[in-house]
């Protein structure tokens, strides 16, 4: 081969070289994603980012795009976006990530992360901005929460939020809301929803703070108040319209009061006199509720010119209403109880012994008696006690131990009881007298044995 030939050679080989040597690596080696790009749900105000990453990316270029608006935010570490919550960042070999700060609702869409191949290559990420709920504030939402008793009051509460939140009603204190239609008809429950809550006929006890509270899932919910006042005129009531006290000691005197709105409350004497707060009286109101309030007066060092009636007064621009209570004088006696005698309680308390019932039968002649403690009637003290001996059974025959003469008695006289063995005990008469001694008592067993022979003579008789 000649020199020129060569020489031609090796300039087209340098030509081509130069050429079509850049294009070969890129046939061969095109760039690839290794993640696909996230998704995020992010509430309104925080920070988010979309991470890209990319292996032999090359002389290529990475960008970012809004694909709903079409619009480029950055390519590579340029930012096209005008927008000073968008930033980009690149760890310098294969990870590129989009920085969306204080997001905002507008924010949401599908974001791309593109490479400038032919054709393109590119993956997508959709975030989501969800806002919490929110309260409306209404130029009327205020209005028309005053009504007279039996009235009727409406109450809007407007929310706004992504997504959309949900109303609900209830009471602030807890107690149930009641809703009534335009018949009349009465529902009880605890919560209601929807944006309006419509109260028809309104009653004093429905009176009170009742909350709106807007939720979407997104925390926090919030809740707004609303105050609905009925007014009516004042009423009162006394529980005790009798009161009594001693003198020269303090008392209180009350009234139950009702009012909407605050009524203007006022104790007056029975001789018109309006009563002012002070060392001789003490005056206050304690709330029970929003409209009902407990009158209380004290009165100190009562003298006799305190005691007569007592009137409460409440007073609003509806109506007056009044009350009255009595006060009288509580006059203290001193009892003492009767003394009693141990004796006498003993005695009383104590359970008769069936020879003590049968010596008081022998006397009294029935056990009609028994629960008569007294001494027992007709016996004398021992000195002046006359005895009754053995001997005195013949005469009894013929009449009783007094004298007294009997009817004759039938053939032959039924044989005389034997009398005791010497070795049996003696028979003894228990007296309620306990001052009787011992040595006398063979006395009294002559008289029991004489006695016991004069009533079984009586019943044969």
């Amino acid at each position: 081969m000649a020199p020129s030939e060569i020489i031609r050679a090796i300039l087209l080989a340098a030509f081509l070289h130069t050429a079509f040597g850049q294009l070969m690596p890129m046939v061969e080696i095109q760039p690839e994603f290794l993640a696909p790009l996230e998704n995020h749900t992010v509430t309104q105000g925080r920070d988010v980012s979309f991470t890209c990453v990319v292996n032999h990316l090359q002389s290529y270029k990475v960008a970012w795009i809004k694909s709903d608006s079409r619009a480029i935010l950055a390519i590579h570490t340029h930012m096209v976006a005008h927008n000073p919550r968008l930033s980009v960042t690149h760890n310098g070999h294969n990870t590129w990530k989009l920085h969306v700060a204080n997001v905002q609702r507008n924010d949401s869409g599908t974001y791309m992360c593109q490479v400038n191949t032919d054709p393109m290559r590119s993956q997508m990420g959709y975030m989501e901005v969800v806002i919490p709920p929110d309260i409306m504030d209404l130029d009327d939402s205020t209005e028309g929460l005053t009504t007279k008793e039996g009235g009727s009051v409406r109450l809007r509460c407007r929310a706004t939020g992504t997504p959309m939140p949900d109303v609900t009603w209830r009471r602030e204190d807890g107690r149930n809301i009641v809703l009534r239609n335009e018949h009349g008809v009465r529902r009880v429950v605890k919560t209601s929803d929807g944006e309006q809550l419509y109260l028809v006929g309104v009653l004093r006890q429905e009176m009170g703070s009742y909350l709106c509270i807007a939720s979407n899932g997104v925390p926090p919910s919030v809740s707004k108040r609303y105050s609905v006042r009925v007014h009516f005129q004042p009423l009162i009531k006394v529980a005790n319209q009798l009161v009594a006290a001693p003198a020269n000691s303090d008392v209180v005197i009350q009234c139950y009061a009702e009012a909407s709105p605050r009524a203007l409350n006022s104790w007056y004497k029975d001789t018109g006199e309006k009563l002012l707060a002070g060392d001789k009286y003490d005056m206050s109101e304690v709330p029970i509720s929003e409209y009902a309030y407990q009158l209380n007066m004290t009165i100190r060092r009562l003298e006799k010119s305190d005691f007569g009636s007592y009137s409460c007064s409440s007073e609003n621009a509806f109506g007056k209403a009044e009350g009255a209570v009595r006060l009288q004088e509580l006059h203290l006696t001193k009892t003492t109880l009767p003394s009693i005698r141990h004796n006498d309680l003993s005695s009383k308390s104590r359970k008769k012994s069936p020879k003590e019932r049968m010596n008081k039968k022998l006397f009294h002649g029935t056990e009609s008696d028994e629960r008569d403690d007294s001494p027992l009637p007709g016996i004398r003290s021992e000195e002046s006690m006359p005895l009754t001996t053995a001997s005195s059974v013949k005469s009894a025959r013929d009449g009783d131990i007094r004298g007294v003469p009997r009817p004759p008695v039938g053939p032959g006289p039924p044989p005389a009881p034997a009398p005791a063995p010497a070795h049996s005990p003696p028979t003894e008469l228990v007296l309620l007298n306990h001052g009787v001694a011992s040595p006398r008592r063979c006395q009294f067993e002559t008289l029991t044995i004489t006695v016991i022979a004069v009533t079984l003579i009586s019943r044969v008789c």
